[in-house]
């Protein structure tokens, strides 16, 4: 019990240590071809899945990751921490405080990002033979869910990685787009909490039935946000909490655990719970407190289990099998222009000129994250077929390295991202600096 054999371990090790090291070389080379890392992530699990490593050499991928009778299992583990760790990450970077004069579009942007979207996308589902693309739940009013947040969703790590390699992370443009995706996203999860729980009540669906997730997701974000405001505020920073003075990190990882834990005995997917565990953490955390939070959550997660999570998702695609890629093309096209029209024309309402409106239209078309999040789930929960995960996420990817490839080009040619960004300097971040500060102090070292 609890146990395994030293030659099982050595061998997960091994598998383990030669999918994170291609996720983190392929992200590098990614972000030096200024492409988002997330893409370099999952094409390292494609190279070493099935789609390319178990196409041609069959044996050598089930050697690597199907080795001992537990050993998908045990990536499985690990890719099911990762995707609660990058959950409650975007909690973290929840933003709902902003400067007077921009509530307005700020408002205007998240309702037409969300609603307008999410309704061509449930009405699609009426126009398009979605039925192809059930899975094993057999729930066609989830995967109407899943296609609605499909069109709408946007990502918030991948947008933020995007601005802070383009150096503009302090602009305007950027601190508005990264508050609407925040809230944006946070109605958009609760769609799919709700989408998981009908799928999983096994019955047929009615009334009662959605009535009955959407009340216990609801009262579940209420009473969450709730405890975990009092909790962080008064009980946290007290001499007798003993689990975090022994472990501040350790403690708000207990935390997240639990949250996510109840959300999964509600029927409510567990990753909802450590989006809402992060989204309390910033709602209520004194800054430095919050501060080194992050900087310790987001150093362990990033290195190592998200990057693990990413290229898991790429060993789940078998791009060679299960991918249409005419459908593929129609989609993207469908899901771009549909989000990009509604958030450029809702931009036009609010009298923004036309290169603003375009800029918000592309920055909220990256679905980076989030979006192989919503496909990961969705397949797990057996709402979607494994066609529609792949669909799903090479969505993602496709419209992140678009949104990242379009302010780039804007950057280029000197055009302003909003009004207020006149004047605004891109902030060039030296991807080598740091080895080479290691590089220097090393040789202080020797020379000592």
């Amino acid at each position: 019990m609890f146990d395994f054999s030293s030659i099982e371990l050595s061998h997960f090790l091994l598998a383990t240590a030669i999918l994170l090291a291609f996720a983190h070389l392929l992200g590098f080379i990614a972000e030096r071809l200024m492409i988002p890392r997330v893409i370099g992530e999952v094409a390292a699990g494609i190279i070493l899945g099935p789609t390319l490593l178990g196409y041609f050499y069959p044996h050598a991928f089930s050697w690597l990751f199907a080795g001992f009778p537990q050993e998908d299992r045990m990536f499985g583990l690990m890719y099911q921490i990762g995707l609660t760790l990058l959950m409650f990450c975007s909690g973290l970077k929840f933003h709902t405080k902003f400067k007077k004069g921009d509530g307005k579009i700020t408002s205007v942007i998240i309702l037409a990002s969300t609603i307008l979207p999410f309704a061509l996308g449930w009405l699609a589902s009426y126009l398009i033979d979605f039925g192809q693309f059930l899975g094993p739940a057999n729930s066609v009013f989830s995967i109407k869910i899943v296609v609605a947040i499909s069109i709408a969703v946007t990502s918030i790590p991948v947008i933020s990685k995007i601005f802070n390699d383009l150096g503009i992370m302090h602009s305007r443009f950027a601190k508005l787009v990264i508050a609407i995706a925040g809230v944006h996203d946070t109605l958009l999860w609760v769609a799919l909490g709700i989408a998981t729980a009908v799928a999983g009540h096994g019955g047929p669906v009615t009334a009662g039935a959605v009535l009955k997730s959407v009340g216990i997701t609801v009262g579940f974000i209420l009473v969450t946000i709730f405890v975990l405001r009092f909790l962080f505020k008064n009980l946290t920073i007290r001499n007798g909490n003993f689990l975090f003075r022994a472990s501040h990190v350790g403690y708000f990882l207990f935390i997240m655990f639990v949250v996510s834990s109840v959300a999964g005995y509600l029927n409510i997917d567990t990753i909802f719970g450590a989006l809402l565990a992060g989204i309390g953490a910033k709602m209520a955390l004194p800054p430095t407190l919050f501060k080194r939070l992050e900087q310790s959550v987001l150093h362990i997660s990033f290195s190592w289990f998200i990057p693990v999570y990413f290229a898991v998702v790429g060993l789940k695609l078998d791009l060679a099998k299960h991918f249409d890629l005419v459908f593929f093309i129609q989609y993207l096209l469908f899901a771009t222009l549909a989000q990009s029209i509604i958030v450029f024309l809702a931009c036009k309402l609010i009298r923004q000129d036309r290169i603003t409106s375009l800029n918000f239209a592309m920055a909220m078309n990256a679905r980076g994250g989030p979006g192989i999040v919503l496909s990961t789930v969705a397949f797990s929960a057996g709402i979607i077929n494994q066609d529609f995960f792949a669909i799903l996420v090479m969505l993602a990817l496709i419209t992140s390295w678009l949104a990242g490839s379009w302010l780039r080009f804007v950057l280029n040619k000197g055009w302003r991202l909003m009004p207020g960004d006149e004047d605004i300097v891109p902030e060039k971040i030296n991807n080598d600096s740091d080895i080479i500060h290691l590089q220097q102090q090393i040789k202080r070292e020797k020379l000592e």
